[in-house]
This record gives structure tokens, sequence and C-alpha cells, in this order.
């Protein structure tokens, strides 16, 4: 091989091994800002429980976690209900709730009410002490005050505020 041929295939070998690297930083930078807004997505999707600044009455609302996740990442959220209990008619409010949500973006959660609800108390029926509930396949309920079995689909997430006063925890166990 000549000088110049060994110079060549050293030049190659140094893009391919540059590439390479830069290709790893690109992906890894990726990988974490997927990462990143993934994490911020979690924070801002579900329902909330805020009270209505216009009604002063418990409503439900839904944020755009997409926009909100995104506008995260590069500077303060952008908050946006995608939807409210109180729509569609009173669809163009000024949002005002929307204050409350950035003061406490978890505690208005819903599941987070629930979980805070349920969180040291004794099922009614076998006393068992509520710890980290499995929403999804270990979901509890309420007892009303006529001694009733209520499921948590059957109440509207504005009353559930309402019903934690005057209801009573069930266990999954005790329910079957």
């Amino acid at each position: 091989m000549t000088a110049l041929d060994q110079l060549f295939q050293r030049s190659v070998v140094t893009l391919v091994t540059i590439y390479i690297v830069v290709g790893a930083s690109v992906l890894i930078a990726i990988a974490f800002g997927v990462f990143a807004f993934l994490q911020r997505y979690r924070k801002y999707r579900g329902k909330r429980i805020i009270m209505c600044p216009e009604t002063r009455h418990c409503e439900a609302v839904e944020l755009d976690a997409t926009l909100a996740a995104m506008s995260s990442l590069l500077d303060r959220p952008e908050l946006h209900l995608t939807s409210c209990t109180r729509w569609p008619e009173r669809q163009d409010c000024a949002q005002g709730c929307i204050r409350e949500i950035h003061a406490s973006p978890y505690g208005c959660r819903l599941r987070a009410l629930l979980d805070n609800w349920y969180n040291g108390k004794q099922c009614i029926y076998c006393q068992r002490t509520f710890a980290e509930i499995h929403w999804f396949d270990h979901k509890p309920a309420l007892q009303s005050p006529e001694g009733k079995i209520v499921e948590w689909e059957a109440i509207s997430a504005q009353a559930i505020p309402a019903t934690l006063d005057t209801h009573q925890p069930v266990c999954w166990i005790a329910r079957w």
C-alpha cells in the first residue's frame, strides 16, 4: 500500500468514528428529551378537580397535556383546558382556574385527591388499612350513608369532594 492509500484509509476511519460518536450523542440527547417529555406529560394528563372562580363550585377539568409538556421543556408550561364540566355552555370562560393548577399541579389531580383521602383510612367492613391503591386492578369503592356500595364510575368528577365528606371507604376485597 502506498502512503496515500494509508492516509485515505486513516481519514475514512476517523470520519466514521466521528460520525458514530456524533450519532450516538444525538441519540442520547433525543432519549433524554423523550424521557423529560414523558415525565412532564404524565404530570399534566388526567382529570383535575378545581374550584371554579366564577361559580365557587368544584368542577372537573383536563389540560392539554401535550402542549403543557412541550412548553415546559423550553420555559414555563403553557396550560390550556381541553375539557371542563361547565362546557360547552361556558367554553369561552377566562379559565381562571389555571392559576389553581399552576399553584398545585399534582394536588388538583383527581387520582392524587383520592389517594390522599384513602391513605391511612380503614375499610368499614374488613378493617384493613389502605396504603397504595392499584386503580387498574384493585379499585376501592365507597359506602353511602344509606349503606349502599358505590363504585367510582357512578360518581361525577365534580361531585367527588362532596361525596368524600359523606361516604365511607370500602376496600376491593370487601366488595366481593
